[in-house]
């Protein structure tokens, strides 16, 4: 949306924060923290351990958020 874009970018450059980007950050998030989740259990796994939670900017306008861990089963 080029409204929105455009009030990230006044936002940045002001120093405020953007509500909007900060939504779909923890949304995006969620998503691979819950995909992780499932991946897991379809392994057989209870738990997953080590998470670690990375965003990478891929050109201007996207961000991609990946979340990685450890498959466990505990008793």
């Amino acid at each position: 949306n080029l409204v929105r874009d455009l009030f990230a970018s006044i936002t940045d450059v002001i120093g405020g924060r953007s509500r909007a980007y900060e939504k779909k950050l923890f949304q995006a998030r969620e998503t691979a923290l819950r995909e992780m989740a499932e991946e897991a259990r379809s392994l057989g796994a209870n738990a997953v351990v080590g998470i670690s939670i990375d965003y990478e900017a891929l050109g201007e306008t996207m961000l991609m958020v990946t979340a990685s861990g450890t498959a466990v089963y505990l008793e």
